[in-house]
């Protein structure tokens, strides 16, 4: 079932588009952090999903590791991309790749929102089984 969502949002200010599953995540592993879920279980795509993430000033994401890769394209703002044990400063327009298995997590060190695409497989393993990705996520509203 192909889907289209509209981009409803302004540029540099707004990221939003129509029919996107929304939530803001809790305090704690993560800090000022939502995730916007534009491809996924919902539209039934087999092979990967597609997520806008936003951090606050000063917010960070969860420091993670597992078994799938990612792909993400920064849309805007600056901060850090933590690979291991490596620190490297990202900004509006870089590409960043994450391996299975390696350790990271995203700061924002700017004085704006940082913002960026990310791609991961449509199913993981959880629970000794695979699921969709989007399984199990707490909160997710169409409405922002």
């Amino acid at each position: 079932m192909s889907v289209v969502h509209k981009f409803t949002g302004k540029f540099g200010e707004l990221y939003k588009w129509d029919g996107a599953r929304f939530r803001r995540y809790g305090e704690g592993a993560s800090k000022g952090a939502t995730e916007t879920w534009l491809i996924g279980k919902a539209e039934q795509a087999g092979n990967f999903a597609i997520r806008y993430y936003e951090l606050e000033p000063g917010g960070y994401s969860r420091e993670e590791q597992h078994e799938h890769d990612h792909g993400i394209v920064f849309m805007r703002g600056s901060g850090e991309v933590h690979l291991g044990d490596e620190i490297v400063p990202v900004s509006e327009g870089d590409v960043v790749y994450i391996s299975p298995n390696d350790r990271h997590q995203i700061i924002n060190t700017g004085e704006g929102i940082l913002g960026w695409l990310c791609v991961i497989p449509a199913h993981r393993p959880k629970g000794g089984k695979t699921v969709w990705a989007e399984e199990g996520l707490d909160g997710l509203t169409t409405t922002r």
